[in-house]
């Protein structure tokens, strides 16, 4: 299977990648699969793909923890070394795309002290439930890449 085919399969074709990595075929290794078990939990037990009800935790809070998948992404792709190739491409890309506008933006307005303000709280969560479909879909993918059942639509929301 090419790359191309394989983010088609997931409904991330918006992310921008060079044609000619698209064309690659897409074979994850053990060190991959194993990167993305570790990742998928992550995201499984966290803000990122979690409804978070309007009156039940806070927004500084939220931010962190979608913060939080910067470290944790490079501290797996550290500890599973070079041979986690496939998995690093994605996860990448992800960060950068997806996750650090979402972070970028509210970090600078979380500093500014707009999470006072009720109005701003409503947006970051509409915001966030954006991020979290798009992350849902990732985690999706990190349990196709380890080669799990996927439980990311395990309870009603």
């Amino acid at each position: 299977m090419k790359w191309k085919k394989w983010l088609e399969d997931w409904d991330m074709t918006s992310l921008k990648i060079k044609t000619s990595f698209l064309e690659m075929d897409w074979a994850p290794a053990d060190a991959d699969k194993n990167a993305a078990w570790e990742l998928y939990i992550e995201l499984l037990t966290r803000v990122s793909t979690q409804y978070l009800e309007p009156d039940h935790g806070d927004e500084k809070t939220a931010l962190e923890s979608i913060h939080s998948l910067f470290k944790l992404t490079r501290n797996i792709i550290k500890n599973n070394g070079r041979d986690c190739i496939e998995f690093t491409k994605i996860a990448v890309v992800v960060l950068n795309q997806i996750i650090r506008p979402f972070t970028a933006k509210w970090h600078k307005l979380s500093l500014a002290k707009e999470f006072d303000d009720p109005e701003q709280c409503k947006l970051f969560r509409r915001e966030l439930g954006q991020l979290q479909i798009e992350l849902r879909k990732y985690a999706k993918m990190l349990a196709d890449m380890a080669n799990v059942e996927d439980l990311t639509e395990l309870e009603e929301q």
